[in-house]
C-alpha cells in the first residue's frame, strides 16, 4: 500500500466525469487499498478516484474511524437510486480543497448501488454522515466540487480564501 499524492483546485482533472471500472481487478484492489492508506494519512472520511488522478467510478469512505474502529466501505461504479426530499445544510471540507470549508444542503438519506471488491452487487440506504458523505464522494466522480454546489457570492468568497 501507498499514500499518493492528492489532486488540489484547480487541477483540471477535478472537474471531468470519470468512466465507469470495467472489472474488479487486482489493480482496482490495491487501487482501493491506497486509497485508504491516503484518506487516512489525510484524516479525511472519504477520497474519490479523480482525487488522486485515478479517474475511474471508485470512491472509499469511513465516516466513523475518528470516533472508533475503522469500518472502510469501498464503493465500485456507485450509482445513487434515490434521495429524501429532506435536506440539510452542513460544513463540508474536502482534502482537494484544503483551508477551505463550504455550507453544502445534502439530502439526510439516500440509496445506492454499488459493486464492493469481490464484484458483487450491493445496495443500501444511508442515512446522517454517512449519506453526506457518499454524495459528497459520489459528486467527484462526476467532476463536481463543493464549490459548484454553493451559491455564486459565497463561491467567490471561498475561492478569494483559497487562493491567498
Amino acid at each position: 500500500m501507498a499514500v499518493l499524492p492528492i489532486l488540489t483546485y484547480p487541477d483540471r482533472r477535478l472537474t471531468q466525469r470519470c468512466v465507469e471500472i470495467a472489472a474488479v481487478t487486482q489493480d482496482i484492489h490495491d487501487l482501493a487499498a491506497d486509497m485508504l492508506e491516503t484518506m487516512y494519512a489525510a484524516k479525511g472520511r472519504g477520497l474519490a478516484g479523480p482525487q488522486v488522478g485515478a479517474m475511474l467510478r471508485i470512491f472509499v469512505m469511513d465516516v466513523g474511524w475518528k470516533d472508533g474502529e475503522p469500518t472502510p466501505l469501498v464503493m465500485i461504479n456507485p450509482d445513487l437510486l434515490w434521495m429524501a426530499d429532506s435536506r440539510v445544510d452542513g460544513a463540508e471540507g474536502c482534502l482537494s480543497l484544503p483551508g477551505i470549508t463550504t455550507v453544502v444542503k445534502r439530502a439526510t438519506v439516500v440509496r445506492l448501488r454499488w459493486l464492493d471488491l469481490q464484484g458483487e452487487l450491493q445496495e443500501d440506504h444511508l442515512t446522517g454522515v454517512s449519506a453526506i458523505c457518499a454524495q459528497h464522494e459520489f459528486d467527484h466522480l462526476d467532476g463536481v466540487l463543493t464549490l459548484h454546489r454553493i451559491p455564486p457570492q459565497a463561491r467567490a468568497i471561498a475561492e478569494a480564501q483559497y487562493f491567498l
